[in-house]
């Protein structure tokens, strides 16, 4: 476990990026603490504060009773408000967006992902803080239907054609995980910043946007991780046991993790930060089945002792995969 990334140059005069926490806390204080950006809860039991729209209930179920929220702060003033569907708060050259669609009144998840993502390319189209850099998708029986008809090839399907050429100059970091609060409910939320960060790849694996034909007829779009402006983060892509484009370890969620593990350090090797991770660089695990809950938590702990892990029940985006991880390094 390192301490700090002290051999990372930080870039002057550009915003420190935003700082990632979770605590236990009520929500409700940390939106009223100076510089909250955004605040999350996670599962049912995520209650309250609708009228804030820095607030954002996750529709998924932490492992954890009770749940810490997730903080993002800057150190400046925030504004924030709702353009139609899109809820967003901005300061210090940082802005969060986030919308979620009832498939029932788009036509399905295709349209629905459409409908989402060409919304919030119409607001971000009009905000200086326009250089998107890490979205979540969170998505319902996204491993539902098969072939070309499954639910996570359908959201991809729809995402393109919402975008548009929005992303030509390259993608932002993302994740896309399956949820199983409400099947009509599609929720995206998105960090973007007044500068560019820099993609980066894992040369372990074959760039998302490069998949062959048989993952779907829009491969997805997105980069593995993005090394904030300031090069002060990396903020982190969904990562699985995915050697090439092909899953791993089918079946064995220890060697999966273990996979995942390694394609982490290779993405910190990549972007030239040094291996491992710290006090100060929150994760997510999601895990497929409840089952494999404990097992994972024990091989994190064993292997990423004092990292800020919140362990979530999710569905990962190819039904073979039964864990993933994503989060945040930072300097």
């Amino acid at each position: 476990m390192v301490q700090g990334s002290e051999n990372l140059q930080i870039e002057p005069g550009l915003p420190r990026s935003p700082r990632v926490t979770y605590r236990m806390a009520d929500p409700g204080t940390a939106l009223d603490e100076p510089g909250t950006l955004a605040v999350f809860g996670f599962g049912a039991g995520a209650r309250g504060h609708e009228d804030d729209p820095r607030w954002f209930r996750v529709a998924l179920e932490s492992f954890d009773a009770p749940a810490p929220i997730e903080l993002w702060q800057v150190d400046a003033e925030i504004s924030y408000g709702r353009h139609d569907a899109v809820r967003w708060s901005a300061g210090g050259g940082w802005l969060f967006a986030a919308i979620e669609v009832d498939e029932r009144g788009a036509g399905g998840m295709e349209d629905a992902s459409r409908q989402a993502y060409a919304a919030l390319r119409q607001f971000m189209s009009a905000r200086s803080e326009r250089c998107v850099l890490r979205i979540w998708n969170y998505i319902a029986h996204i491993n539902d239907g098969e072939g070309d008809a499954e639910r996570y090839k359908q959201f991809c399907d729809g995402r393109a054609a919402g975008l548009d050429d929005f992303f030509a100059e390259g993608f932002p970091a993302a994740t896309a995980i399956g949820h199983h609060h409400d099947k009509h409910l599609l929720q995206v939320y998105l960090l973007a910043g007044v500068d560019t960060g820099t993609a980066v790849e894992n040369p372990r694996q074959t760039s998302a946007w490069r998949y062959p034909r048989q993952y779907g007829r829009t491969s997805p779009g997105f980069a593995r991780a993005m090394l904030m402006p300031a090069q002060d983060a990396l903020a982190i892509s969904g990562t699985a046991a995915v050697v090439g484009h092909a899953s791993t370890h089918e079946g064995d969620v220890e060697a999966q993790l273990n996979e995942t593990l390694t394609n982490l350090e290779a993405l910190l090797a990549s972007a030239d930060m040094p291996a491992g991770f710290d006090t100060h660089s929150p994760l997510k695990a999601y895990v497929r089945h409840a089952t494999d809950a404990t097992r994972v938590w024990e091989i994190l702990q064993r292997r990423l002792p004092g990292v800020p892990v919140l362990l979530m029940h999710g569905d990962i985006c190819r039904r073979e995969l039964l864990v993933e991880i994503d989060g945040w390094r930072f300097s």
